[in-house]
């Protein structure tokens, strides 16, 4: 189902590694002029510090509104709020899991249950390599609840020339389950003809 584009669109960032794929994506629509929604999980917290250079107060400025995890009570917990959906970026297997099995004990988890019951996009850039059967199981059953499992796998074909431009092509494939507009980068147009 599509949602209409003036909606909010919310963002989780969880700690799984590869946060810098949430705190892109805030930046990237802050420019565009999407409003979104942050929950940022504890652990995400300090893979922040791990990982960037970024703190949190400077990820939190670039949403227009920050919740708590642990506000199960927030706007985004009820169906009767409106979005246009939700992308978590990453998403921890621990994550995937609770959103596979209903088992809302924070608000990402929450908030992602209420995208599935309200028949609204979610995409989980799930991060975890390798894979056992148990991960692929939990994709699996997040899948047939309605997720997008979106892992955020590099792709060669526009020609990367630095990390960033791999960010924003995984990026750009989650903006596009929530039919966002974006040129992130270079689309495939066919084989060139000789």
């Amino acid at each position: 189902m599509s949602q209409p584009n003036d909606l909010p669109l919310v963002v989780a960032i969880t700690g799984a590694t590869g946060v810098i794929y949430g705190v892109e994506m805030l930046r990237v629509l802050k420019e565009i002029g999407q409003e979104t929604h942050l929950i940022l999980s504890e652990a995400a917290g300090l893979n922040l510090a791990i990982e960037t250079d970024c703190t949190i107060e400077e990820v939190k400025s670039l949403a227009a509104v920050v919740y708590s995890n642990k506000d199960v009570g927030a706007a985004v917990a009820s169906g009767s709020f409106r979005t246009r959906g939700m992308i978590v970026a990453p998403c921890t297997i621990k994550t995937l899991s609770a959103i596979a099995n209903s088992f809302t004990y924070n608000l990402v988890v929450r908030a992602a249950d209420v995208s599935l019951k309200e028949s609204r996009t979610l995409v989980l850039m799930v991060r975890e390599t390798p894979l056992h059967k148990g991960h692929l199981e939990l994709m699996s059953r997040a899948a047939d609840c309605g997720a997008i499992i979106l892992p955020p796998m590099p792709a060669f074909y526009h020609k990367p020339q630095s990390i960033m431009d791999i960010i924003h092509q995984s990026i750009g494939k989650a903006l596009d389950q929530v039919g966002i507009e974006h040129k992130l980068f270079k689309r495939w147009a066919g084989r060139p003809t000789q």
